[in-house]
């Protein structure tokens, strides 16, 4: 199981200080904590053994006349291992087309992050039934550029858009529905790696929904917003992921 939180642009060096003395980790479950990019090494510093880290978002060239940006190769070298690519905020205020998302995927692993590759449809198109029509696409994109057993040592992150930030959830049913889809998909490639891959739900996670999602057969865990800025809240996620039992 793997779950990972996601600040977005929320914290402070205090914040990270207190988020992980308060931080309570199970053997077997993947923690990832992705602050704001200027927190990661202070993260790393303090972090207790298994707790690891990551970037929210990266550029797509490993150095450069390219300002704003920050390469993976940087991340890793102050000792962040994950890096969240494509999430729905960037590819809508970003404006992030399908092809920019498949190549920080890429740029991610040649820079030795092991991504999260999100994926997900908005309000709209759920309601004109091309949910999964979109995945497919933005999914498809990704295995265009990398390997599909390179992919599998990242995961798939599955946002319905309409879920992230307003407190509506999908129904496991639904959720469950759209990662066995994506897993299809990864299957049609590899067997092997739609075996490995880990394939997570954000959408509103909380502490009461974290187990009942986590017990489908195709959620391999959880990429949480707001309830991961508090370490009583994400430690109770972790420890549903960890009694659901998958490995």
């Amino acid at each position: 199981m793997l779950v990972a939180a996601n600040w977005k642009m929320h914290g402070s060096k205090a914040h990270i200080h207190e988020f992980v003395d308060g931080l309570r980790l199970v053997e077997d479950v993947d923690v990832v904590v992705f602050p704001p990019s200027v927190f990661v090494q202070e993260l790393v510093q303090c972090a207790p053994a298994g707790l690891l880290s990551g970037i929210q978002d990266i550029g797509i060239q490993p150095q450069g006349a390219h300002t704003g940006e920050v390469a993976a190769e940087m991340v890793a070298e102050v000792g962040g291992t994950w890096s969240i690519v494509g999430h729905s905020e960037r590819r809508i205020m970003q404006a992030e087309t399908d092809d920019l998302v498949a190549t920080k995927a890429s740029a991610a692993f040649r820079g030795g992050l092991r991504p999260i590759v999100c994926v997900g449809e908005t309000l709209s198109e759920r309601e004109a039934g091309h949910e999964l029509a979109v995945v497919e696409r933005q999914l498809a994109a990704v295995l265009d550029r990398v390997d599909v057993n390179d992919l599998a040592e990242g995961a798939i992150g599955y946002e319905p858009v309409w879920a992230i930030g307003t407190g509506k959830t999908a129904t496991p049913a639904q959720a469950q529905e759209m990662h066995a889809f994506i897993r299809a998909q990864i299957a049609a490639e590899s067997p092997r790696a739609a075996d490995a891959i880990r394939i997570v739900y954000g959408g509103s996670v909380k502490p009461d929904n974290a187990a009942e999602l986590f017990s489908e057969a195709d959620i391999d865990g959880g990429l949480v917003g707001g309830a991961s800025l508090k370490a009583d809240e994400f430690s109770a996620i972790v420890s549903a992921a960890d009694a659901v039992g998958k490995g």
